[in-house]
């Protein structure tokens, strides 16, 4: 099918914005401030906003958060990152992915005023999301931060109704730091004087320094287990919440994973504090629905999927670090109490036996690829080794196709069921190649 002329427009816009700084990850707010200024402060007029940080679970926190606010009629702006398919997935009008005729112009109007200032892509985009944002009308805005929080793009903002901060663990310890207090000091950045903070059951240490900062700012502090009373049913499934005297019976979130309860409860608890006009019919009915893909999911059909063993059980997800690895253990062990074959890619970014060994309990064997067109991927061959090492059954393939093929010779004629993931890249590579584009 032939790329529309706006496509087009917006591809060639997206790749001369990749290009206007010579790193592709470089913190700090004074270039986006800058752009801001030219565009007119477009981030002083956005909807009221909930911002989200963390290290896992922020996504699929703000699906939740959507889910439940769209059940009660409201319109909401999201901005999410990264993209899997396409880059139309991280900006969201009033519950719409941006067409592209509206991207390829918005991109456009930013670069020109841009001009040839040095800035990288994602404080770029991020501008144009907000300038987009506050053009059209909408009850909520969502913004996840991409990396950190006090010196991600997204914290331009000055006054949200609510900061969000999902578990924080170690990762991109090259630019947040190497402990988890010094991860942890990145991300409460987002917290905003007097500003009500949400917070996911974290590491002490991290919970210290999101008190002592939320102290500082005169923020009310609110944890789940803790100031918010929260407990799940024990099996993955159901939770009850008590916010401020009031309360909430949830019911099993639509996502798959224990870790689910957590994200959908941060969600609830997010609009009970601080939208009262949120009936508890709608929020239950959100955290029904929400969808987010390359999180545990499912693949019925698709070019790929035609590919493996009929009737076996075929499935997708980003985690990528040992936190989220550990997520997708209970996961997998709550669809099926066995061994699982793998497919897996990773990047070079951060040590694949963290990963690994979260999930060696439950691999019968893993097949490993080079994950196309990153070049941060680490090569097939160096991860089948790594897993070798750590006593994991392992083979290289030099391509997805032949990667099926080769985890379907041990599937047991489709008897096991295939993860396949490793890496947000290649779970994004996997939905495109399958004909699965996000929606």
């Amino acid at each position: 099918m032939p790329i529309s002329l706006s496509r087009q427009r917006a591809e060639q816009a997206l790749l001369r914005l990749g290009q206007l700084h010579p790193k592709l990850i470089d913190l700090g707010l004074e270039r986006t401030f800058h752009l801001l200024e030219k565009l007119g402060h477009p981030h002083l007029a956005l909807p009221p906003q909930i911002h989200v940080a963390g290290t896992n679970g922020k996504g699929s926190t703000i699906a939740f958060l959507r889910a439940i606010l769209e059940s009660a009629n409201k319109k909401v702006h999201a901005y999410t990152s990264p993209h899997l398919v396409r880059f139309h997935e991280r900006i969201r009008l009033a519950g719409q992915l941006i067409d592209d005729d509206a991207l390829a112009d918005l991109l456009e109007e930013v670069e020109s005023k841009n001009g040839s200032d040095s800035i990288t892509f994602f404080e770029v985009t991020t501008a144009a999301a907000m300038l987009a944002f506050s053009r059209i009308a909408a009850d909520v805005t969502l913004l996840e931060t991409g990396l950190g929080g006090r010196t991600d793009s997204t914290n331009v903002i000055s006054s949200p109704m609510v900061s969000i901060i999902t578990p924080i663990d170690r990762d991109h310890e090259h630019f947040l730091g190497t402990s988890i207090t010094a991860i942890a000091t990145e991300k409460a950045g987002i917290i905003k004087p007097s500003v009500p903070v949400l917070s996911a059951p974290q590491h002490l240490d991290a919970e210290a320094v999101l008190r002592q900062r939320s102290a500082v700012l005169n923020s009310p502090f609110y944890m789940l287990g803790k100031e918010i009373a929260f407990e799940t049913d024990g099996s993955g499934g159901g939770f009850r919440l008590t916010v401020e005297g009031k309360n909430l019976t949830a019911p099993t979130p639509s996502m798959i994973g224990p870790h689910q309860s957590d994200n959908a409860a941060l969600a609830a608890a997010a609009v009970m504090l601080t939208m009262p006009d949120i009936p508890p019919a709608s929020i239950i009915a959100g955290i029904r629905s929400a969808t987010w893909p390359a999180r545990v999911q499912k693949l019925d059909q698709g070019r790929l999927v035609a590919l493996c063993p009929q009737g076996q059980s075929i499935w997708l997800d980003g985690a990528h670090n040992r936190h989220g690895a550990a997520a997708l253990a209970k996961s997998l062990v709550h669809i099926h109490n066995g061994k699982w074959v793998m497919i897996a890619g990773a990047l070079n970014t951060r040590p694949p036996a963290d990963f690994l060994n979260e999930l060696k309990p439950l691999i019968h064997h893993l097949v490993t690829v080079t994950i196309p067109e990153q070049d941060a991927s680490l090569s097939a061959e160096h991860l089948a080794e790594t897993a070798s090492q750590l006593g994991i059954s392992a083979s290289p393939a030099n391509n997805i196709e032949a990667a099926i093929a080769e985890a379907s010779d041990h599937s047991d004629h489709g008897n096991r069921p295939l993860i396949m993931g490793g890496s947000l890249y290649l779970s994004g590579y996997i939905l495109k190649e399958n004909g699965s584009l996000p929606d």
